[in-house]
């Protein structure tokens, strides 16, 4: 199975390529994602999106830590996790299929935070479901995520 970013590369291959402007953000989040630069991660809100996928999908989940506020809040349509703990637990240890990658779609780096349209998929390749999140950042850590998905489960 491909890795979270071929499959980025071959879906954007199959899509009209990004406008100017998001396509260089997205550019940028990708060689400081890649980097492994904590100062290009906390830098610029994209990429720590980014590095907050690829956390989850190498089960890193002291480098996800990392790049949470401890105050950090996710909101879903079925649940809300305050605290960077208790998220970073259920990451951990209660979603019901860790064996997941998270394909993103694009990013829409302007504004306060970041929001990203993408999918997530199972060990098959299979789409579990669509999903948008929308992240708030301050001093370089994710303060909140909003996420927005059909039947969303999984996280």
């Amino acid at each position: 199975m491909p890795s979270r970013r071929e499959a980025d590369d071959a879906e954007r291959g199959a899509n009209a390529p990004d406008s100017g402007a998001n396509a260089d953000a997205d550019s940028r989040a990708n060689a400081d994602a890649d980097s492994g630069d904590p100062a290009g991660e906390s830098a610029d809100p994209a990429a720590l999106a980014r590095a907050y996928y690829d956390a989850i999908d190498a089960g890193e989940y002291e480098r996800l830590a990392s790049l949470l506020d401890p105050e950090f809040v996710q909101r879903r349509g079925d649940r809300t996790f305050e605290g960077r703990d208790r998220f970073v637990a259920f990451m951990r240890d209660g979603r019901p299929n860790t064996d997941t990658t998270h394909a993103v779609d694009r990013v829409y780096p302007s504004g306060p935070g970041v929001a990203v349209r993408g999918r997530l998929r199972d060990a098959d390749g299979d789409v579990l479901f669509a999903f948008v999140d929308v992240f708030e950042t301050d001093a370089g850590r994710l303060t909140s995520l909003e996420t927005y998905g059909a039947g969303s489960s999984d996280g």
